[in-house]
């Protein structure tokens, strides 16, 4: 199986903590140069310095407001033109507060679609070219498994994902034929910053204790446990490899068995 992924270049989005980080590190020991993504110049700093380089690797970053697409555009085509194209796109941001959906604010809603939908948009837009020139792209979104069951108390989240799922469903169509997949990874629980605030927010607003809710939520799993980020950034490195290559178009769960659907 080939999961060499020398000579290719990967943007990694989301890219100073969690499952952003674990899937950089994992792309760059299986040979890529990797760009990190992601607002705090210290931090990606931080994990560049972490990166392995010892299959001669080269590895950058670039400070980027997912807020702000127009100003996303811009770094990204100034990057690449003075840079290199890229062959592997991970678009993975975090999630949009908690809440039910029902209470809301509209800008709750705009602010996630432009940070989840749009922002990956223009990644994209930005990217292809380079792929259609190599015959050779991966479009990986890291997602939720809400695009196939819906999770309580995140509902500006789930109504978002859905919209992302979906539009990478088209996008595969339209692109496969120049050899670019586009696939969604949906994590279920993962031990990241993202869960804790989860766990807190939930115990704060059903007066159980941290350790409570923490147990309930591995007890829904049949794994009884929650996902490392490295487990789903392995996901992540084979959708991204050759060995991948007539893999197109899916959405893939890495929640331990949780979600109900097939």
């Amino acid at each position: 199986m080939n999961l060499n992924l020398q000579h290719k270049n990967a943007l990694v989005c989301g890219s100073t903590q969690g499952i952003g980080k674990a899937t950089a590190q994992q792309l760059a020991a299986l040979g890529a140069n990797v760009t990190l993504t992601a607002r705090n110049e210290e931090k990606l700093k931080n994990v560049l310095s972490e990166l392995d380089t010892s299959k001669g690797q080269t590895h950058g970053y670039i400070v980027a407001d997912f807020q702000d697409p127009d100003g996303l555009r811009k770094k990204i085509v100034a990057f690449i033109a003075e840079h290199h194209t890229f062959h592997i796109l991970i678009n993975n941001t975090g999630g949009p507060a908690g809440g039910p959906v029902f209470n809301a604010k509209l800008d709750e809603f705009e602010r996630a679609f432009t940070q989840h939908l749009k922002c990956n948009h223009v990644l994209v837009q930005s990217v292809v070219a380079g792929m259609k020139d190599a015959g050779y792209g991966r479009i990986i979104n890291v997602i939720s498994t809400s695009v196939k069951q819906p999770l309580d108390g995140l509902g500006v989240s789930n109504t978002i994902r859905g919209a992302v799922a979906n539009w990478s469903k088209t996008l595969s169509n339209e692109l496969g034929q120049f050899g670019i997949t586009v696939n969604n990874v949906l994590p279920g629980a993962t031990a990241t910053e993202r869960l804790t605030e989860i766990i807190k927010n939930k115990a704060a607003k059903t007066g159980k204790t941290e350790d409570e809710v923490s147990t309930a939520m591995k007890n829904a799993v049949p794994a009884k446990r929650f996902a490392k980020p490295q487990e789903i950034a392995n996901a992540i490195a084979f959708l991204a490899s050759e060995a991948a290559s007539y893999i197109n178009g899916i959405n893939v769960p890495v929640d331990g068995g949780r979600t109900k659907s097939l």
